[in-house]
């Protein structure tokens, strides 16, 4: 399996938080929550609780901890209890290439990209599954046809989707030995030191909160993870970057800025949405939060996909427009720089 495939299924969900009743009898962990959890094996239980995915009044515990009266439990798993099947959906995709084997769509913000829990409809999958008859499955990613890769809720832009076994195994092979050609254009704050620089630092699940990831520049934790960005645009406040994936690590370019000292630009996971750069005047702060409003998301565009099509073996490449959301907030940005000169 590619890296980005164990990418997506790298998600954390927080089924439960559960307060142990008064009148509970000790009783341990695991045995406790295979009654209160629908369609969970003990055995994902006890995985869940050896992994730091069930905590106990905010800590880790042993599979035979016994649950006391009043303890709070919070329950979160790589993988959601799944009592639904695949919808299809008429919902209509923005198709910028198609052939007999695979297709490119431009996916907009907002839209999950999988089914997964709490967002069973309205995902990119339930529109393939609407548009597109019998689209392969890689191994182990059942239930999510014709994905090789993916980006976030709130990141717009280009995904590849394949059609037929194998041109998802070509693809997926292109994602493994790190050749697909992926350009994202992200709006940060601040502008970074260097012109042109390499990210080379682990990225991982969080030991603090799982359902974000850090950066680990010692490697201690984690997986290798490097982004090569690019200045395109110094807006003094802000600047607009071009970043390159050699890897793709489940929010890797979020978590790569947050590192560098400058998140993304209204991303309120990794701390871009509050004024991280510029002046303490009220004028300024009601601009930013203009802009907050016109672009209630991270500010992330996969711009660009290249790839050898696994069939023809000739040469992709697209390219896609910024989205109106993030192009009106970057001219924003741009007129309130000129004009306060």
């Amino acid at each position: 399996m590619t890296d980005e495939a164990n990418e997506i299924e790298g998600d954390l969900y927080e089924h439960h938080n559960i307060k142990v009743d008064a009148g509970q009898e000790l009783l341990r962990i695991d045995k406790f929550l295979m009654d209160r959890l629908p369609n969970v094996t003990r055995n994902k239980v006890q995985a869940g609780i050896k992994e730091g995915f069930v905590k106990v009044n905010g800590s880790d515990v042993k599979p035979n901890y016994k649950v006391h009266p009043g303890d709070e439990i919070s329950v979160m798993l790589p993988e959601p209890p799944k009592d639904e099947e695949l919808v299809p959906e008429d919902i209509p995709l923005d198709i910028v290439m198609e052939d007999d084997h695979l297709l490119v769509v431009d996916k907009p913000a907002g839209m999950v990209v999988h089914p997964a829990y709490q967002n069973w409809t309205g995902t990119l999958v339930n529109a393939l599954a609407f548009h597109f008859k019998n689209l392969p499955e890689m191994e182990g990613n059942d239930g999510r046809p014709g994905l090789v890769h993916r980006i976030d809720k709130d990141t717009s832009g280009l995904l590849v989707i394949a059609k037929t076994e194998k041109a998802m195994n070509g693809l997926a092979k292109q994602f493994f030995d790190h050749s697909i050609e992926r350009t994202y254009y992200a709006l940060v704050w601040g502008v970074p030191e260097e012109e042109k620089g390499t990210i080379d630092v682990n990225v991982g699940r969080s030991l603090k909160d799982r359902r974000i990831t850090a950066s680990f520049p010692d490697g201690d934790f984690g997986k290798n993870a490097v982004t090569h960005y690019e200045v395109l645009q110094d807006l003094r406040y802000v600047s607009l970057l071009k970043c390159n994936l050699e890897t793709g690590r489940t929010h890797q370019i979020r978590a790569h800025m947050k590192y560098l000292g400058h998140p993304l630009f209204n991303d309120e996971t990794y701390g871009g949405a509050e004024i991280v750069k510029g002046t303490v005047f009220t004028k300024y702060k009601q601009f930013v939060q203009n802009c907050f409003k016109m672009m209630p998301r991270q500010a992330l565009h996969a711009k660009t996909l290249g790839f050898i099509h696994p069939i023809t073996r000739k040469k992709v490449f697209i390219d896609s427009e910024l989205p109106e959301d993030f192009a009106s907030v970057l001219e924003k940005w741009k007129n309130y720089i000129d004009h306060t000169d």
